[in-house]
């Protein structure tokens, strides 16, 4: 059968080298870029005429970290930390049900996709373990929405309360007992389980694959994170999981294990060209160029470091030791948004902040590549996704030229990374197919989705109430315990680490955040 001939005429190409953005016409067959050329070139008399004058077309954004099940939690809370953010968990995003876990990742899609991004990397959990129905709901609502996915289960065998070191005896015997219910699944059920989705996955890997996401490492066992890399090999997938976001994930990795978080996923048998680690903002030179010597990924979520006061990434580090670096929005529960073109301008701002060296600052092309092709390169679509080039897969975002962020039309990437805000997407291809148009979805009624999003929230929000009980009887122990262990010095945790650490590990460096 042949394929549907497409053609994208006088559409203004960015070019991220260049920071130029030249006239010319886009041939698709199917769902593949065949023939780019001069505006007015040859194209078969039964190809569809897509007119793109007046328009800047982008490859489609690539969010390289992100959580659907955040979306149904979106602004539910303020002045978290990472910590509290775990403690408020079972009250934000407990007894969801099938229905609720399709919904919360098409809200997700849908925001994404009128926001210029087309593919994402979703951590998406489950309580108290995945399961396949719950992947294949998340995994449908993306291919419902048009959008390109890798849907990964998050998972772990400790609670939040047994991975800190020493919070549990904080507690009180009462709060103790409250927090036993929220215990895990045992790793084994856990393993079994994400065995099962992946051989029962029938989604086109080109549009949605899965991969698997042992959230935090001191949040699983030795045994779960071995089996989590077994699984990634015997399913060729790839791992996604959260090291050194914040400074107690730190400490915790060292009273632990002696050793840095990323030195250890690496003793595990995880980092590689298939490993991505998302944020690492306080990752050190040496877990750095680990990253960078094995060719592994950091998703780096401006957003919600600074949102939920975790820190200021060292990006720039991370280039030059040559960390494939991607961009990422993290959860709606965390973010409040799914919005690329915010996170590219907040990782500029971010790079600024440091320091006032101008040379460690990041650039606007290195922000736009880190959004495309670093990205595609984390979800394992290099080569695919991330360029609007012959052999690529035709994800293209048309933006307004006459849309008030681009008058004047001055630099195309500055534009994108500084100016644009989303509000300029007029239409989303992915693979060929709009998904948006006129500034509409295709696949999706917002109208519907507003009322069953209200009638989920108000469920969700009644039979949650014990949960936000116990978070508030919570909150002040937990964030008072972290606050304080986070105020010690990296280094006394670095040189007072248990025997058996390796020399290697007490060399690092770290800057300060």
């Amino acid at each position: 059968m042949a394929k549907r001939k497409t053609i994208i005429r006088g559409g203004k190409i960015v070019n991220i080298a260049k920071h130029r953005a030249d006239a010319a016409d886009i041939l698709i067959a199917g769902d593949t870029i065949v023939e780019i050329g001069k505006p007015g070139m040859a194209a078969p008399a039964d190809a569809i005429v897509i007119d793109a004058r007046r328009r800047l077309l982008h490859p489609g954004l690539i969010n390289a970290h992100t959580h659907g099940h955040g979306n149904l939690a979106k602004g539910m809370g303020d002045r978290w930390t990472l910590e509290l953010l775990l403690t408020a968990g079972p009250a934000i995003s407990g007894n969801r049900t099938l229905d609720d876990k399709y919904l919360t990742t098409l809200i997700g899609a849908a925001e994404g996709l009128l926001k210029g991004c087309t593919a994402v990397y979703d951590l998406t959990v489950e309580f108290p373990m995945p399961s396949v129905d719950g992947l294949q709901a998340c995994a449908q609502a993306y291919a419902d929405a048009g959008m390109r996915a890798v849907v990964a289960p998050m998972v772990a065998d400790r609670t939040f309360f047994e991975a800190v070191p020493g919070l549990m005896e904080r507690l009180t015997p009462g709060l103790q007992k409250d927090v036993e219910r929220l215990r895990l699944a045992p790793y084994k059920t856990s393993v079994k389980a994400i065995r099962k989705a992946l051989k029962a996955w029938n989604y086109d890997h080109d549009l949605i694959r899965p991969a698997v996401a042992p959230t935090i490492p001191h949040h699983c066992s030795d045994d779960f994170i071995a089996d989590c890399v077994r699984i990634a090999r015997d399913f060729d997938v790839a791992m996604h999981s959260h090291v050194s976001e914040s400074k107690l994930q730190v400490i915790a990795g060292y009273k632990r294990y002696g050793k840095s978080l990323t030195s250890h996923m690496d003793d595990m048998g995880a980092v590689g060209p298939n490993f991505t680690v998302a944020h690492g903002v306080w990752l050190d030179d040496d877990d750095m160029k680990r990253l960078g010597d094995k060719g592994a990924s950091v998703a780096h979520n401006p957003g919600s470091n600074m949102r939920l006061g975790s820190g200021l990434a060292d990006v720039i580090g991370m280039l030059r030791r040559k960390v494939n670096l991607g961009i990422g929005t993290d959860g709606a529960n965390c973010s409040d948004n799914q919005n690329m073109y915010e996170s590219m301008r907040l990782a500029s701002m971010v790079s600024k902040v440091r320091g006032p060296d101008i040379a460690d600052w990041l650039t606007t092309d290195q922000i736009l590549e880190a959004a495309t092709v670093g990205s595609a390169k984390a979800l394992g679509f290099e080569g695919k996704l991330g360029q609007i080039e012959k052999g690529y897969k035709a994800d293209i975002v048309f933006l307004d030229l006459d849309s008030i962020n681009w008058i004047p039309f001055n630099d195309p990437v500055n534009q994108l990374v500084h100016t644009e805000d989303g509000t300029s997407v007029d239409a989303v291809m992915v693979g060929g197919k709009m998904v948006v148009e006129n500034r509409k979805l295709v696949n999706v009624d917002l109208a519907k989705l507003a009322k069953q999003a209200e009638t989920a929230r108000a469920r969700l929000e009644a039979i949650n109430k014990p949960n936000r009980v116990l978070y508030d009887k919570l909150e002040k122990t937990v964030a008072s315990y972290c606050s304080g262990l986070c105020k010690e010095p990296l280094h006394i945790h670095r040189y007072g680490a248990p025997l058996g650490s390796h020399s290697h590990d007490h060399k690092h460096k770290h800057k300060h955040h």
